[in-house]
């Protein structure tokens, strides 16, 4: 696990560090680390199509019943009752980083203050673990985040802005809709 964390830390120019508030803490890599073990333990298994959360965060496989691609809802950052978007997929990982579950909790490393400009930042892409550090790194970049997400490999974000402009990358899940809801 601090293996994995340093090598997040190198490809996050350090905005990922597990000792970013002075003493260790890999939690923004080890929820999303334990769900996408414990999905890749039901595929293992033989089971091909299910849907685990866990604290927000979100690991899909296969597809719902009818087929039909997964919807996974993203909170709205100021009211817990809307969604700021909803993402579709048969195979993916969704985390999102802010402050409006846990309050101000993400540091960025650098400056060891809290970043300013975000209200969250979500992540989507093969890896649970991987999305929610991501995630937590671009939290932590403040204004920055939209920018250093579009240079992901892999993975796409969606970041809003404190003044709620809103940021995908090009190929960000956005569910069209006119789907069928969930």
């Amino acid at each position: 696990m601090l293996e994995r964390c340093e090598e997040l830390r190198r490809d996050t120019d350090g905005y990922f560090d597990a000792w970013a508030t002075g003493s260790l803490d890999p939690s923004a890599l080890v929820k999303g680390w334990s769900v996408q073990r414990a999905a890749d333990a039901l595929t293992a298994r033989g089971l091909t199509d299910f849907c685990l959360t866990a604290g927000g965060d979100v690991v899909s496989r296969g597809s719902r019943q009818g087929g039909l691609p997964w919807r996974i809802g993203i909170q709205h950052p100021f009211d817990r009752g809307a969604l700021a978007a909803v993402v579709h997929g048969t195979g993916l990982a969704v985390a999102t980083s802010g402050t409006y579950e846990r309050g101000e909790h993400i540091v960025d490393p650098h400056t060891r203050t809290h970043p300013a400009g975000l209200l969250s930042v979500t992540v989507c892409g093969p890896d649970l673990g991987t999305a929610d550090a991501y995630a937590t790194a671009a939290f932590a970049m403040g204004r920055k985040a939209a920018d250093w997400t579009l240079t992901l490999d892999g993975y796409e974000a969606m970041t809003v802005l404190d003044d709620e402009r809103v940021y995908f990358t090009p190929g960000f899940p956005l569910a069209d809709s006119a789907e069928e809801s969930p």
